[in-house]
C-alpha cells in the first residue's frame, strides 16, 4: 500500500470506515491526512492518567462526561477520522451518533502521549491541528516525555491562538468553556 497524503489518500473515507468496523478490538485504526494509522494501545500508566482526569472532571463539572476513545469526524482537517484518548462533552452528547461523531459540541479533546516514535507528529502536531480546524475549544496534551500538560485554546483559522505548558505538580487552569482546575501533583506518580 502506498503512503497517502491529503491530496491523494490511500483510500476513501468510506473504505476506511468499513475497514475500521471489521478490525479486531485490539487494534485501533484512524485515518489522518489521507493515511491509515494504527493508534498504540495504552499502557497502565496511560490508563491511570485518563482515570485521574476523569475523576477531576466529574468532581468539578458533573453535568459533563469524559468519553474515552469516541471516534470523531474531523472533516475540516483533510477528511480525517480520529479517536482522541478522551473527549469532554455534555452528558449523553454522543447518543445516536454512532462510531464516528461530529465534533460540534465537544468542549475539549485530550491526548496522553505514548512511548513510540510517532507521538511527536501524531499528538503534538497532527491532532492539535485537526482539533483546532474542527473548532474544538480546548485541546489538552498530557506529555509523558517531558512531564507536562499543554493547554491549547482559542481555535481560529485552523490553529489554536493560545498555548500554555505547565509541569507535573502545577495547578493547570482549563479555560472556558471547560472551566476546570487540575491539581497535577498526582501525575508525578505516573512519571517514568
Amino acid at each position: 500500500m502506498t503512503p497517502g497524503t491529503a491530496d491523494r489518500p490511500q483510500m476513501l473515507v468510506e473504505e476506511f470506515e468499513q475497514l475500521a468496523r471489521t478490525a479486531p478490538e485490539t487494534v485501533r485504526l484512524e485515518f489522518v491526512n489521507g493515511k491509515l494509522e494504527v493508534k498504540p494501545v495504552p499502557d497502565g500508566d496511560h490508563g491511570a492518567i485518563v482515570m485521574w482526569l476523569l475523576k477531576q472532571c466529574m468532581q468539578q463539572r458533573p453535568e459533563l462526561a469524559l468519553y474515552p476513545e469516541q471516534g470523531l469526524r474531523v472533516e475540516k482537517y483533510r477528511g480525517g477520522r480520529v479517536r482522541p484518548d478522551d473527549s469532554l462533552a455534555p452528558e449523553d452528547h454522543f447518543v445516536g451518533q454512532g462510531e464516528w461523531a461530529e465534533p460540534d459540541g465537544v468542549l475539549m479533546t485530550v491526548e496522553v502521549t505514548s512511548y513510540d516514535a510517532d507521538t511527536d507528529r501524531r499528538d503534538r502536531v497532527e491532532r492539535r491541528d485537526g482539533y483546532a480546524a474542527a473548532g474544538i475549544p480546548v485541546y489538552l496534551l498530557v506529555d509523558r516525555d517531558d512531564h507536562s500538560l499543554t493547554v491549547h485554546s482559542e481555535p481560529e483559522g485552523g490553529t489554536y491562538r493560545t498555548r500554555t505548558t505547565r509541569p507535573y505538580g502545577a495547578v493547570v487552569e482549563l479555560p472556558a468553556p471547560v472551566g476546570i482546575t487540575l491539581k497535577t501533583e498526582r501525575l508525578k506518580d505516573y512519571a517514568r
